[in-house]
């Protein structure tokens, strides 16, 4: 059951033995959209504009990845790439999805990726928004993102850096950020994410471009032009060696082109998914 006096509670299902919290809106073909992984990052937070616009056209599922939001932390856990997929995948088979299209946001976006190299016969098209994978030098602002220390001014400083439109940082958002990131064993299992030195984190995110090369999937690129997190020079990158794909470019937008470019960005997605 939903708690409806917390809107980032949604559905829980036992995916591969870890119990998951996930949102699942609407009919159609399935999307499974995967946040990022910035502190106090919740399927939810991150996907609370796009789930009720796509959800009109498509079955959306939404889970919160081990290790972040409301999922279970198990004790034994190891966050790294084999553990994600192996996550994702159990998740489409609790729910008995076959094939999906995927959104994945930037750590998403890598994960994404991971899934559709790994179990090419589960991943239909893939949208990657401001994604990781390839490697790239890191960049101050996700060097700051990984690196989070929970206070109000740090989530601020952060939430700078994501968004371009500066008026999008509420004090309301700020505050719900910060507050999600010091719930307990919030912290604890996202400082051990990735501790520094980073610049091997990005690498551990990235598929080998041989792989990109053969990737198979209608594969559309979205990046906001002033993405201070993941560099747009790594999407133009990632369009060059995926054969089918596509490279859309927001101008005036940050690392958060789904809420600040959300009507666009859905159309976008929207059209592609439904071709």
């Amino acid at each position: 059951m939903a708690d409806n006096s917390n809107p980032e509670i949604g559905k829980t299902v036992s995916a591969g033995g870890i119990a998951t919290n996930y949102h699942d809106a609407g009919n159609g073909a399935p999307v499974l959209l995967l946040h990022g992984s910035g502190p106090g990052v919740t399927a939810w937070a991150n996907w609370r504009t796009v789930l009720p616009v796509l959800s009109g056209s498509f079955r959306v599922i939404a889970p919160d990845i081990v290790g972040f939001g409301y999922t279970e932390r198990p004790a034994d856990a190891r966050y790294q790439m084999d553990y994600w997929v192996d996550h994702a995948v159990g998740l489409l088979d609790a729910l008995d999805i076959e094939k999906t299209g995927i959104v994945g946001n930037s750590f998403g976006g890598g994960l994404a990726l991971a899934l559709a190299i790994r179990h090419p016969a589960r991943v239909d098209r893939i949208v990657l928004m401001g994604s990781s994978g390839l490697e790239f030098e890191l960049t101050p602002g996700l060097d700051a993102v990984w690196g989070y220390e929970p206070s109000v001014e740090n989530m601020q400083a952060l939430i700078k850096l994501f968004a371009h439109d500066q008026s999008i940082m509420t004090d309301d958002l700020v505050r719900m950020r910060f507050e999600a990131s010091i719930r307990p064993g919030y912290q604890e299992s996202y400082a051990s994410m990735f501790p520094a030195p980073r610049q091997r984190h990005v690498a551990a995110l990235a598929a080998s471009e041989d792989a990109l090369r053969v990737l198979e999937n209608e594969t559309l690129i979205v990046h906001g032009r002033e993405d201070q997190v993941i560099p747009l020079d790594s999407s133009i990158r990632m369009h060059r060696l995926i054969p089918r794909s596509q490279l859309h470019v927001f101008g005036k937008c940050g690392h958060w082109t789904q809420i600040e470019q959300n009507a666009r960005f859905c159309r976008l997605i929207s059209d592609f998914f439904a071709e």
